[in-house]
C-alpha cells in the first residue's frame, strides 16, 4: 500500500493552483495548472485515483486554510507546510509556479517538509478577533501620534500637570482652537480619526468577551487559567491561546520560545561560539504580548488585589504554580543566571542599554576595570528588559551565553575615558 502513495504538490494562488505529483516510480511531474475553486479541487481528486493514496501538501500563505478544510473533508490526507523551512537550492535563480509545485512534491516525498500546526474554523475565527483588536490598537497609537506631533509642529504644548491622552489631557483637545481655518480642519479631523479608533476598539473588545464566553469549556479554562498568571489578563491570554492552540503540543518550554521567536541567533563553528540577538522568526503577535506580560517581574513579588480577583474560584494548585512563578522570574530578573557567586546587581548591571552600548574588551573571563562583574555580550532575550523577561518565561528557552567575538570593532564609547583624560 505505501508504494503506491502518490504525493501532490500544490502552487496555491488566489485565482489558481499549480499542481504536480511524484509517482510511486520516482516520476515527479506537473499536471498543470486549475482555478482556485472548491468544484474544480473536487474534480482533480476525482480523476487522481483512490483517495486514500494521495498525500496534499501546500504551503501556508494568504489563502488560509480553506483548500486544507475542503481536502480533509473529501478524505484526503493533506498538509500545510512552513514556507520559510522549505529547502532551496542556493543556485536556482528559476521560479515558476510549475517548478514550485514539483518541488513541493518531490520534498513532500522525500519528508523534508515542516507541517504547521491547523486549527479548526471556531479558533481560526477567534484568532482572527484577537488580530484585529491588536489592529485597531495599533491604529490608535498612530492616530494619537500624528495629532502630538502635529501640535509640536506648531509649539502647541498641553497644559502643566495634563499627562497625555488623560480626561484633562482630552478636554483640552476640544477646546483648543487655531488661529488658521485649515490648522483647525486639521485638528478637527485628527481629533474624529481618534474617537474613531477608541469607539472601533471598544466594539472588538466586547466582541472578544463576547466570544470567548461562547467557545468551548476547554478553550475558557485555559484562557482563565492563565489569567492566574501576573501581567497576563484576559486580551494577553486570548492572544496567546489562539496563537498557540494546544499548549501539549509542545513537549519542551524551549520548543515553546523557538515557536515565538524568542531564542537567540547562533553562529558557531569548531569552537569558535558566536550568539547574537534573537531570531525573532517565530509568531510576532505571540512574542509581543510574552514580552510585554514578562515586564511585569521586574517588580517583588506580590498579590495585588486584581490578580487575586482573577484567581479566584481557580484550582490551588493554578495558584501556586503562578505564585511559584511570579517568585521565580522576578529572582532571575534581578540576578540573572550570568551573575554567578554571590555578586548583588550593580548600577552597571541595572542598566537597561548598558549591554547594548559597551564594546569593550571581549575577550573570555576578562573583567572591566572597577566593575565587579563580567562585561557580556548576547542576545537581547538573555539580556536586561524585554529580552531577560522573554528567556524567563522561557524556562530556559535559550542556552547560556557566550562571549562575543574578539574581532568586534571599537566604538567612540570605547574611548569615552581617554577624551576624557585628554581634556582634564
Amino acid at each position: 500500500m505505501l508504494s503506491n502513495l502518490r504525493y501532490l504538490g500544490l502552487d496555491v494562488h488566489a485565482e489558481t493552483i499549480a499542481i504536480a505529483v511524484a509517482e510511486p516510480d520516482g516520476e515527479v511531474r506537473s499536471l498543470g495548472i486549475i482555478p482556485n475553486r472548491p468544484e474544480a479541487v473536487a474534480k482533480l481528486i476525482r480523476k487522481l485515483g483512490p483517495r486514500e493514496q494521495l498525500h496534499v501538501c501546500y504551503e501556508a500563505g494568504p489563502c488560509g486554510y480553506v483548500l486544507y478544510w475542503q481536502l480533509t473533508r473529501l478524505g484526503v490526507d493533506c498538509d500545510v507546510v512552513a514556507p520559510t523551512l522549505v529547502p532551496t537550492k542556493p543556485g536556482d535563480r528559476v521560479k515558476t509556479d510549475r517548478r514550485d509545485a514539483e518541488k513541493l512534491a518531490r520534498c513532500h516525498r522525500a519528508g523534508d517538509l515542516t507541517r504547521v500546526w491547523v486549527s479548526d474554523a471556531a479558533h481560526e475565527a477567534l484568532r482572527d478577533l484577537v488580530r484585529a483588536r491588536e489592529a485597531a490598537k495599533q491604529d490608535q497609537l498612530r492616530a494619537r501620534h500624528r495629532l502630538g506631533k502635529f501640535l509640536l509642529r506648531h509649539g502647541i504644548r498641553p497644559p502643566a500637570g495634563a499627562k497625555p491622552w488623560t480626561q484633562r489631557h482630552r478636554r483640552w483637545l476640544d477646546t483648543l482652537t487655531l488661529a488658521l481655518p485649515a490648522l483647525d480642519a486639521t485638528l478637527g479631523d485628527y481629533l474624529h480619526e481618534i474617537d474613531h479608533a477608541a469607539a472601533r476598539l471598544e466594539r472588538l473588545e466586547t466582541a472578544l468577551d463576547a466570544a470567548i464566553d461562547t467557545a468551548p469549556a476547554a478553550l475558557r479554562t485555559v484562557i482563565a487559567a492563565l489569567q492566574c498568571l501576573r501581567g497576563i489578563r484576559q486580551v494577553t491570554a486570548a492572544t496567546i491561546v489562539s496563537e498557540v492552540g494546544p499548549l501539549s503540543r509542545f513537549t519542551h518550554p524551549r520548543q515553546l520560545m523557538g515557536y515565538s521567536g524568542t531564542v537567540p541567533s547562533e553562529h558557531s563553528s569548531g569552537r569558535s561560539i558566536h550568539r547574537g540577538a534573537i531570531t525573532k522568526t517565530g509568531n510576532a503577535h505571540l512574542r509581543r504580548v510574552l514580552v510585554e506580560a514578562a515586564w511585569a517581574y521586574r517588580f517583588p513579588p506580590k498579590c495585588t488585589k486584581a490578580l487575586r480577583t482573577r484567581q479566584r474560584g481557580q484550582p490551588d494548585t493554578i495558584t501556586a504554580i503562578a505564585w511559584q512563578a511570579q517568585q521565580r522570574l522576578s529572582t532571575r530578573y534581578r540576578r540573572p543566571p550570568w551573575a554567578g557567586g554571590t555578586h548583588a546587581p550593580c548600577d552597571h548591571c541595572r542598566r537597561p542599554r548598558a549591554r547594548r552600548l559597551h564594546l569593550g574588551d571581549r575577550r573570555r573571563g576578562r573583567k572591566r576595570a572597577g566593575h565587579g562583574c563580567v562585561t557580556h555580550w548576547g542576545s537581547a532575550v538573555a539580556g536586561h528588559g524585554k529580552g531577560e523577561s522573554s528567556n524567563a518565561l522561557g524556562d530556559q528557552a535559550s542556552a547560556e551565553l557566550a562571549p562575543a567575538s574578539p574581532r568586534q570593532l571599537p566604538t567612540d564609547h570605547d574611548y569615552a575615558g581617554a577624551l576624557r583624560a585628554i581634556r582634564e
